[in-house]
Order: C-alpha cells, then structure tokens, then sequence
C-alpha cells in the first residue's frame, strides 16, 4: 500500500493525515494512539520522524541578516538548586536564542553561555549591520568590537527591563512558551530534548500560518522515513 507522506509503512495515507493533524494541534503521543487505535511505540516513530524534519527545517532557515535582533540564553531540565547562585543550576541545558523583531526565532543548544560559544552562533546568523538587543550578560560585552556597532543593552539587575526600544521581552516571551509547553511532559529525555526545542521553534516561527498544511506539504514533497 503506497503512502505519500511516508516511504515504507503499512499505515494509510488517511491515518496518516490523521496523525499529522493531531501532531499540528500539539496532542500528546499517548492521546494520538488512543484516538487513532494505532499502538504507541508506532504513534512515537511517527512524532519522532516529524521532529526530525522540523528541525531539519529550522537549521535550514536564512540567518536573519538585518533588523533588529534580540539575544537571550534559557536553562532547561532540572528546578534551581538551592544555594547554588549564578545563571541556571547543576543538571540545566543550557540554549541560546535569537529572535528577530517581527520574524522569526532561531535557537541553538550551547555547551555554555561563553562568548567563545556565543559568537560564531551570532556571527553566523545575523549581520554586522543589524540592531542588538541583550541584557547585561557579560558574554554579551565587547559585541560593538566584532563588528556589530548598535547594541543596546537593559540592565536587568539594575530592575531595568524595558527603555522603549530597548528591551528583550520577545525573546523572553518564547521562552516563557517554551517552558510551558514542554512542562505538559513531565520531563524530556536529554537525548531528544534538541527536537522538542526545534519543534517549540518551528511552532513560534509559523504561528500565523496552518501548521497542518505547512508539514503535510512538506511531507508529500519530501516523504518520510520512520526509524
């Protein structure tokens, strides 16, 4: 039985569509399997095989050039640790983000948040002519240096979090949906977290479009491989 969508499966290409569809509106794998009657392990190869190509999508994407741009980091995993003081904790993955005002979002998971990490994630993905926007990070120091002459810094420890045009509340907001998000969970594996965080991307970056058709395109152009 041929599929479109998917180069060797025994699932129907409306099954399929089914599954996609209930992907788009964020159903957890285990309620996808019950409303589908298809078993779980195969519910989780299919979710598995979108977020692959979603994050192949994402890695794709043009860096942002010009515009002003918003940088941030973000720690994911296990809650702050008492007494330990400082960005994240023992246990946190650390990722960076860029987003550009009134595009997109890019994120990248980092080994840290030092500027030895930072800067080519930058440099690669946006110009030198572009308007940066961060806190006071002191990763973040010495920007104006490598080329990027106009960036504006808020002091959040001076309770500095908006001058205008001067803030990071956009970058600050997707994190806050990405934390929301990925709670509904109850964790995520460290291995597959790099595809949950793309795929917390690709819904930002295309929340004004139907994500349905957007993949089920994709997907028929280009059909899948279940692992």
């Amino acid at each position: 039985m041929r599929n479109k969508y998917i180069k060797v499966t025994h699932i129907s290409e409306r099954k399929t569509r089914e599954i996609i569809r209930l992907f788009c509106l964020d159903i957890e794998a285990e309620k996808t399997s019950v409303l589908t009657s298809i078993s779980r392990p195969t519910i989780n190869r299919f979710y598995r095989a979108f977020r692959e190509r979603i994050a192949e999508l994402c890695e794709a994407e043009s860096p942002f050039t010009n515009g002003e741009v918003e940088l941030d980091e973000s720690y994911f995993g296990a809650r702050r640790v008492r007494g330990i003081r400082g960005r994240g904790a023992r246990g946190k993955t650390p990722v960076f983000g860029m987003l550009k005002r009134g595009d997109k979002v890019y994120t990248q998971i980092v080994k840290n948040c030092s500027i030895s990490e930072l800067l080519p994630i930058i440099k690669g993905r946006t110009d030198t002519g572009a308007i940066i926007y961060s806190d006071g990070f002191k990763s973040y120091d010495g920007l104006v240096n490598y080329g990027y002459k106009r960036h504006y810094r808020v002091k959040h420890g001076e309770n500095e979090f908006a001058l205008g045009h001067n803030h990071i509340n956009g970058i600050e907001n997707f994190w806050g949906l990405c934390k929301v998000r990925l709670a509904k969970f109850r964790g995520v594996h460290r291995h597959t977290f790099y595809l949950h965080i793309k795929e917390c991307e690709f819904r930002y970056n295309y929340r004004n479009q139907n994500l349905y058709l957007t993949l089920l395109k994709n997907f028929r152009n280009h059909p899948l491989k279940l692992s």
